[in-house]
């Protein structure tokens, strides 16, 4: 069966080296919520990450 996921928000930050070790915490912290966390690099500016929460 396919799992779908609805994004909840999504929010840009200014990038920084440690960030994945934040969204890995919450990933393991709150998978028994249904909760997942999303990190990636904008596309137009390589400067900038994209922090998404989906709901599984």
């Amino acid at each position: 069966m396919k799992q779908k996921m609805v994004v909840l928000s999504t929010t840009r930050v200014k990038k920084a080296q440690d960030t994945y070790k934040i969204v890995n915490a919450l990933n393991r912290t709150l998978k028994e919520q249904d909760l997942l966390f999303g990190l990636a690099l904008d596309d137009k500016d390589n400067d900038t990450m994209v922090f998404s929460i989906y709901r599984t």
